[in-house]
């Protein structure tokens, strides 16, 4: 039987746990619950009038989330409707709000009040790369906005973070399409990445943090002896600790861009390894990450590019077989912004 790659907002994962898709909480909550925070603190008190378009525009959502958020705080009898438009903040709001955050409801007051397009991209980028392993996908801007409920200017800039990482491009008639990872572009990719990176890393090594090095070997070394226990988000965590934060310090700004441009298969390797997690005994990167590390130890940076250039080469057939895997064995959920090419 084949499984979904993702699982529905509501539904649960093949292990039978909640699902962890999506965005939890909705920005509709969110906004309720600032509000909720804000009611309890005082901040906002009894009589004060709250409008749909100004929650709206304060919280940089659109209407209809807005709409909900003042829906919710009515339901725990924080606001009332009030005379003409809008809702009025309750006699009793603060009394009510304070006792429900004494009986455990989660702390929000750290959120911030002005959301802008980091709070979904994570999502969104994780969503539509694990789709490209089964086909390229349309992404539709005006229907990621109101699947999140978010303003257009939101989702746009989302999407157009999402081409800065190379995820998304335009076509010849100017639509976004995400490309599924064909073997052939999977190999263009890895190309690219044996080009730039190694490059990087002979920037990067002059301007190393003390101790950089040796974390990044000991955390190696750590991962192989209990190589056989390693999940999915930790074999993540060891390729984005040298492919990203290591390389990070070259301080060529143009070249950061263009190594960052190629390496989406790095957002890929986040969903593979989630669902194909032993494929080796061991992991075959691990060693050739502690092959590099241990060159940049001894001051041998020529060779720690050339061992990483071999790396990724080694990388491209390992990745093209596990996309054949999870096409197999997995089918992605549908996505109202997502358009199967």
């Amino acid at each position: 039987m084949r499984r979904n790659a993702t699982v529905e907002k509501t539904g649960e994962d093949p292990k039978g746990s909640p699902a962890t898709t999506g965005a939890a909480p909705r920005l509709y909550e969110r906004a309720g619950e600032i509000l909720a925070a804000r009611i309890a603190e005082g901040v906002l008190a009894p009589g004060t009038r709250l409008l749909e378009s100004h929650i709206a525009e304060q919280f940089g959502i659109s209407r209809a989330p807005a709409r909900q958020a003042l829906e919710r705080l009515a339901e725990q009898r924080l606001v009332e409707r009030g005379e003409g438009h809008g809702y009025i903040i309750a006699a009793n709001a603060r009394a009510i709000a304070r006792a429900a955050a004494a009986e455990g409801a989660p702390e929000v007051t750290h959120l911030s009040a002005e959301p802008s397009w980091e709070r979904i991209y994570k999502e969104v980028e994780q969503e539509i790369v694990a789709r490209t392993g089964f086909c390229s996908w349309r992404v539709v801007e005006n229907h990621l906005a109101a699947f999140y409920g978010v303003s257009r200017t939101v989702a746009r800039d989302v999407v157009a973070r999402l081409q800065q990482r190379g995820i998304v491009k335009k076509d010849g008639r100017l639509r976004w399409y995400a490309p599924a990872l064909t073997p052939g572009y999977v190999g263009e990719l890895y190309e690219m990445r044996a080009l730039l990176e190694p490059v990087a890393l002979l920037s990067a090594a002059e301007h190393l943090p003390e101790g950089t090095v040796e974390r990044l070997k000991a955390n190696l070394e750590t991962a192989l002896s209990r190589a056989d226990t390693l999940d999915g988000p930790a074999l993540s965590a060891l390729e984005t600790e040298l492919h990203i934060a290591l390389l990070g310090h070259c301080g060529n700004r143009t070249l950061m861009e263009a190594v960052t441009y190629y390496q989406s298969m790095l957002v890929a390797h986040t969903f593979l390894y989630r669902w194909a997690p032993r494929f080796y005994a061991t992991e075959p990167f691990l060693e050739e990450h502690l092959a590099v590390a241990e060159l940049l130890e001894a001051g041998h940076v020529p060779q720690a590019g050339e061992a990483l250039r071999v790396h990724l080469r080694n990388s491209h057939d390992r990745a093209v077989h596990r996309i054949e895997v999870v096409r197999r064995d997995f089918t992605p959920s549908p996505l109202p912004y997502l358009e199967a090419l």
